[in-house]
C-alpha cells in the first residue's frame, strides 16, 4: 500500500497545493512567504488524503 499512497501523493500534493496557491492569491495573500505556506500547507495536507484514497482502491 505505502508504493501506490506515495503514487497517488505525487498528484493529489501537486493539485492540493496549487488550489491552496490560487485561493491564497485570490484573497490577497501575494508575497513570496505567504505563497510558500500556502504550497507547503497543501502538499502536508494530502498525506493523509493519499492514505484514504489508498485504503479505498486497495
Amino acid at each position: 500500500m505505502i508504493p501506490l499512497m506515495l503514487t497517488l501523493h505525487i498528484f493529489l500534493g501537486s493539485t492540493l497545493a496549487g488550489s491552496v496557491v490560487i485561493a491564497a492569491l485570490v484573497m490577497g495573500y501575494d508575497s513570496m512567504m505567504q505563497i510558500l505556506v500556502a504550497a507547503v500547507l497543501g502538499f502536508v495536507a494530502a498525506f493523509p488524503l493519499s492514505v484514504v484514497v489508498a485504503k479505498k482502491i486497495s
